[in-house]
């Protein structure tokens, strides 16, 4: 086995301290001296030196470490859905198109020769460039609207990109003509929350954004790009199938050295499977979607679901289908054509314009080793057999167990619970059901997931301190 390259230079006793140095960086999107919380910001900077290093020599990304605020700059091989996650209001709903359109507004009406900005002033600049844009707008009359405004700036507050130096947002909010507040601009977080690969107006697609340093002659180059890539899909994703990854990149991933020098960079538990590989998390310290765990409808659903989907697996009456499923690769064509089609082209700066490289010949066509193999294959759950599923669970638990915000809408809770369980890579959704991909195995046996009969014989979910209606 190859000798771990990362953390080399800390002591065994230190190792604890800087493992926690790296899952705060990989799980914040920006650290500051008061968030995530006071005390952060020093016990990663304690480490900014080690930190730069490991993350740029075994993931190709970027610390960005001052004195003030830290920021990784990821490289980005796959567009998903999921990346959105990291826009959402102070109440975890997540930013629709409006409040992402009016995020890159806002930050654009930022001046570097300004060092504060009053809120009548930031929407006499939003309001022209908003309504240039077709089908976006903005009305300050119109609550919605308003209510955008105010989550994107409590978004910006919160990572001290914005200061409140005077007035209220919420007076504001109350009356727009009257109304009004003054924050202090933090430059350098915003230049730092706002990074992207290639300047947004030079892209003719998407895939601008993407990292494409893996198309090099050198096979040397490429053996580097792929351990990287490797390292990158298996810390962003939940597990990786060696079927549905790149040739290359499985290959990597099979042999030692990626996900040992992973584990011993996070402290996490590496777990080998014949269908692929997973950097196992059993603390929950490393996670922005912890599963199976207390607190929330859906995250307890979808354990339940999958409870129910393994006895049904396992039932030998009950004969299920096994299909292939379909390829990373075309979900990835699929978003980014979605993405694209959406593109302003009259907003492309022509002459610099940037287009997406012609894809390489594939191995299979030039006869290299590393041919693609087999699609893997999952036993097939048809929709109709989910929804009396969830039917099932609400006949035995009660529907008033779901919260208030599910107890009427079971076709509402499967949706989500099947929304989370491809988000873990759990399940695979295709038109008529789900695929039940191999990692859903681990749960076979859930148990946090399971009811709880409370002193009056009544079973019901054990949300914990959980919000009831998530």
């Amino acid at each position: 086995m190859a000798a771990p390259r990362a953390a080399a230079a800390v002591p065994v006793s230190d190792l604890g301290s800087y493992q926690h140095a790296v899952r705060l960086v990989l799980t914040h999107d920006v650290i500051t001296a008061a968030r995530p919380r006071p005390g952060t910001l020093g016990q990663v900077l304690r480490w900014a030196d080690q930190l730069s290093a490991d993350l740029r020599e075994l993931l190709g990304y970027t610390l960005i470490a001052t004195t003030r605020q830290v920021r990784l700059s990821r490289r980005l091989d796959v567009l998903d859905p999921s990346q959105s996650a990291i826009f959402s209001s102070r109440y975890g709903k997540p930013f629709d198109r409006r409040r992402l359109a009016y995020l890159c507004l806002v930050l654009a009406a930022f001046q570097r020769s300004r060092v504060e900005i009053s809120l009548a002033d930031l929407v006499r600049a939003l309001t022209p460039a908003a309504n240039a844009i077709d089908g976006l707008g903005f009305d300050p009359t119109v609550s919605a609207h308003k209510a955008a405004v105010v989550d994107v700036l409590d978004w910006l507050a919160d990572r001290g990109a914005l200061r409140l130096s005077d007035g209220s947002l919420e007076s504001w909010t109350a009356d727009a003509d009257r109304g009004d507040a003054l924050y202090d601009i933090d430059h350098d977080i915003c230049a730092a929350l706002f990074r992207p690969a290639r300047p947004v107006q030079h892209l003719t697609s998407a895939a601008g954004l993407l990292d494409s340093t893996f198309v090099s002659a050198k096979r040397s180059a490429q053996r580097e790009a792929a351990a990287q890539r490797a390292a990158r899909a298996l810390l962003e994703y939940p597990v990786v199938y060696y079927a549905q990854a790149e040739p290359e990149i499985a290959e990597a991933l099979r042999q030692p050295g990626v996900a040992e020098n992973l584990a011993r960079l996070t402290g996490l538990t590496v777990e080998r499977r014949a269908e692929g590989i997973m950097l196992a998390d059993a603390g929950g310290r490393f996670t922005d979607r912890p599963f199976p765990g207390r607190g929330g409808a859906v995250n307890r659903a979808a354990g339940l679901v999958l409870a129910k989907i393994a006895d049904l697996i396992e039932d030998r009456d009950q004969a299920l289908t096994t299909l292939p499923v379909p390829a990373e690769a075309e979900d990835q064509r699929d978003l980014l054509a979605r993405i694209d089609s959406a593109l302003p082209p009259a907003g492309v700066v022509q002459e610099l314009a940037w287009s997406v490289p012609a894809e390489a010949p594939d191995e299979a066509e030039r006869g290299g080793a590393h041919a693609q193999p087999p699609l893997l294959a999952a036993p097939f759950v048809e929709l109709s057999r989910l929804r009396g599923t969830i039917g099932e669970l609400y006949d035995e638990l009660g529907a008033s167990s779901f919260g208030i915000a599910w107890q009427h809408d079971p076709g509402g809770l499967l949706a989500a619970a099947l929304s989370l369980l491809a988000d873990l890579r759990l399940l695979r959704p295709v038109p008529g059901g789900a695929l039940v991909l191999p990692a859903a195995a681990r749960y076979r046996n859930i148990k946090l997931a399971l009811p709880v009969r409370h002193a009056d014989g009544q079973l019901a979910l054990d949300f914990g301190t959980g919000d009831p209606d998530e």
